[in-house]
């Protein structure tokens, strides 16, 4: 029991120690490169149908986003593409998600960002919440732990509503999600992307729509569009030095 004691304190001490250092990091200047992680479900990871066929594909949001940060500021700043498709905010607190996404995905949030030099950290559940039947408390609760967590190591956690569903009554589920997103936004008063809002006000978004939940390449080009201007600003202040 001595042992193990000792054990947890000096898991302990070394987080206390990584989160004092982070901060400095912060604190010290300018950075000389913005890393920003980017964690979700299919529509983070970029899924796209086609003649009956759903898969990843190499245009979706977040290399759209890395194309426009880069366009502005070169190879300083890197974006990730952490997204899973069918998993939830939950897993993602919890670690049990798909595994093969990384080599710390089956680690606690907590630990795992511990381990991730990002300064930023991008996050978008909502849709898997609806067909899992999760309630919004429980998703509530998931974000709110995830952006405490990542506020309490130093990164800049920015949440993303997920993009609406053409199927009305699922559509009527997920904003009460969004709604919780929405809340989890304003009471830890962190950047928010309303993707939700964006496109359900978009002329004819279902037409955007490659399935019952996934963008086609066009939208997911959208969608980074309102992700880079919320994400463009932390960029430039970390790399003046003024975040």
């Amino acid at each position: 029991m001595r042992r193990r004691a000792w054990l947890a304190a000096g898991v302990s001490a070394a987080a206390s120690v990584l989160v004092s250092l982070t901060l400095d990091a912060h604190a010290s200047g300018p950075a000389s490169q913005v890393l920003v992680d980017a964690y979700g479900d299919s529509t983070t990871l970029g899924i796209t149908c086609s003649e009956g066929h759903c898969g990843p594909q190499p245009q979706n949001a977040v290399s759209y986003l890395q194309d426009e940060l880069q366009a502005r500021y070169g190879q300083k700043v890197r974006v990730t593409n952490y997204g899973v498709g069918g998993t939830m905010a939950s897993q993602l607190r919890d670690g049990t998600g798909n595994r093969r996404a990384g080599p710390t995905a089956g680690l606690p949030w907590q630990e795992r960002l511990a381990a991730s030099s990002a300064q930023i950290v991008l996050i978008n559940y909502g849709i898997n919440e609806v067909m899992q039947n999760q309630t919004p408390e429980q998703f509530y609760a998931a974000e709110t732990t995830l952006v405490k967590t990542a506020r309490a190591l130093g990164k800049e956690p920015v949440l993303q509503t997920s993009n609406p569903m053409p199927d009305n009554h699922l559509n009527a589920r997920l904003a009460a999600m969004v709604a919780m997103t929405r809340r989890v936004a304003a009471e830890q008063q962190v950047p928010l992307v309303d993707q939700f809002a964006y496109v359900s006000n978009l002329p004819d978004w279902k037409t955007l729509m490659s399935d019952g939940a996934h963008p086609k390449p066009g939208l997911y080009r959208l969608k980074a569009e309102q992700d880079f201007q919320v994400v463009d600003p932390l960029v430039r202040r970390l790399l003046d030095g003024t975040l």
